[in-house]
């Protein structure tokens, strides 16, 4: 029986366990994972009856295979949640799916809304020209802005920086409104010291051209084929009934029901390896140094700490790993009675509270980046949904700096200050409670040596039997069902006895990704 040694208990990592474990006959599989939480950054924080999601995680995916995975874990609901039944609004339900008011195994059917808040108004998020849009805008700036657009499509920039990217896309009035300075506020760094590669993968296909085409779609008798919506438009996702974490908690437990060993607590220090084959993984649990051997090693740590921890790289590797940058992330969650925020349209909400799941906040004015509303993304993450509003607010930062290092108390009260300034609470006294969670390498950047990443990633495919995965296993910001497919890849790989990693490294990086559906394979 081989031994398969995977670092990380996060999406990746829980997906080639789980995947493995099934071939019991064939592996002995155990993961190592450095907190005591699976889930990773998709993990569900509880705190005083309310849950948080770390980063907001909607479930939709163009991969079948994922999508059919998901629906293996958790099965759709069968029956309307709690606030469609007191809001008499109606859903997609899934015949014979459990009934989320008496089970807790369940994915919900949600709606997605997501809106821009800028200058104290709401816009549709992707941006759309429509009449909301040009109301808030004004005609001269929309003017201007059509314009700009239209310059786009007769004189392209080179695509060497994230700002040409997006200014080829929307135009730089656009640009200069809805993107600049968020980015900006997310990454630390003005997008025109960023590589056009973020954009390629977290935008692709989105463009005003790409928008049009979605609404002149949607006027049109039948429904769009889902395959062929762009992800930041599609209107509905899946969503567990007590947030991401509760689905790898489950995938969690039928992989050790399996037979996986899943040892929490436990932080690798060292990848030892001989000649190009990794022979044994080295770790601290309870203050204690233990080297495992194995046959194949699974990585979802940061490349930058598993090189770190690997012997007789080469020099040019060693500062490529050692430059690769991430920011990292904190969200402050705070219970409300209720917002100041007027829910202007047309879906019901418990209490009248904005529909939106998350807000993304452009003006540069503060250092927030977004708003979640955990009311929205399930009515079961809420203690008392009827009368509170329990909201997530996502700051970037960078480990060490001076907004890494502040209190939770000190991130409530900028939280709260900044949201009076912007209008959504009348006064900070209307914080009920508050909790705040820090995620270190939460998002890989696209700068510094990212340039060289190539070369680093030759080296590692050098040995015979390392795999690596996820979103920081392959410094790229993948979303979840991308983290999984990499480990997808990378089963089919050791299954099949391959030691090219060619496929691995390939998902997420190709146009038909995103834009095409993709059959189910069988593992």
């Amino acid at each position: 029986m081989k031994k398969v040694l995977i670092i990380g208990a996060g999406p990746a990592g829980l997906t080639a366990g789980y995947e493995l474990a099934k071939n019991n006959g064939e592996y002995a599989v155990t993961i190592l994972e450095e907190s005591e939480e699976v889930g990773g950054i998709s993990r569900t924080v509880r705190y005083h009856g309310n849950r948080m999601d770390i980063g907001g995680h909607r479930f939709f995916s163009k991969d079948q295979e994922v999508n059919a995975w998901w629906q293996n874990m958790m099965p759709l609901q069968g029956s309307p949640t709690y606030d469609d039944k007191v809001l008499g609004r109606t859903g997609t339900l899934a015949p014979g799916g459990p009934d989320p008011e008496t089970e807790d195994a369940v994915m919900l059917a949600r709606n997605r809304v997501s809106r821009i808040y800028y200058k104290k108004k709401f816009f549709d998020y992707p941006v759309k020209m429509n009449a909301n849009t040009i109301k808030n805008m004004g005609l001269g700036t929309t003017m201007l802005a059509g314009f700009s657009y239209l310059k786009t499509i007769f004189v392209k920039k080179p695509e060497d920086s994230l700002e040409n990217f997006y200014i080829n896309r929307f135009g730089k009035k656009l640009y200069s409104m809805f993107f600049e300075g968020y980015t900006e506020k997310l990454w630390g760094r003005h997008p025109r010291e960023i590589s056009a590669d973020w954009g390629a993968q977290r935008v692709k296909g989105l463009s005003i051209a790409a928008i049009l085409k979605d609404i002149f779609a949607k006027l049109l008798p039948g429904k769009p084929d889902a395959a062929k919506v762009e992800t930041s438009l599609i209107e509905e996702f899946h969503y567990p009934k007590y947030g991401p974490g509760q689905l790898w908690e489950t995938a969690a437990a039928r992989y050790t029901a399996l037979g996986g060993l899943l040892k929490k607590g436990c932080r690798v220090t060292a990848v030892n390896a001989e000649g190009g084959h990794v022979t044994s993984v080295s770790y601290v649990c309870e203050g204690r140094e233990y080297t495992e051997a194995a046959d194949i090693v699974i990585s979802s740590m940061p490349l930058k700490d598993l090189v770190a921890g690997m012997q007789n790289v080469p020099e040019p590797v060693q500062k490529i790993a050692a430059g690769l940058p991430y920011r990292d992330f904190v969200t402050v969650g705070l219970q409300l009675d209720a917002l100041q925020l007027k829910n202007t349209t047309k879906i019901k909400t418990l209490d009248q509270l904005v529909p939106d799941c998350w807000i993304y906040v452009q003006d540069v004015g503060v250092k927030l980046g977004r708003i979640q509303i955990f009311n929205n993304w399930s009515p079961y993450m809420v203690k008392d949904p009827d009368h509170t509003a329990w909201i997530g607010l996502e700051y970037f930062c960078s480990e060490g700096d001076k907004y890494w290092n502040m209190t939770p108390e000190q991130w409530k009260d900028l939280g709260a200050g900044e949201l009076v300034r912007m209008g959504v609470i009348r006064s900070a006294d209307e914080v009920q409670d508050y909790h705040c969670e820090k995620v270190k390498k939460a998002y890989p950047a696209y700068f510094d040596t990212y340039a060289e990443i190539d070369t680093l990633i030759g080296w590692l495919n050098g040995f015979d039997n390392l795999y690596c995965v996820g979103r920081n296993g392959q410094h790229r910001y993948n979303n979840m069902d991308h983290s999984m497919a990499t480990s997808f890849e990378a089963v089919r790989d050791i299954l099949a006895g391959s030691t090219n990693k060619e496929n691995i490294w390939k998902v997420n990086t190709e146009q038909e990704y995103h834009e095409e559906k993709t059959e189910a394979a069988s593992v």
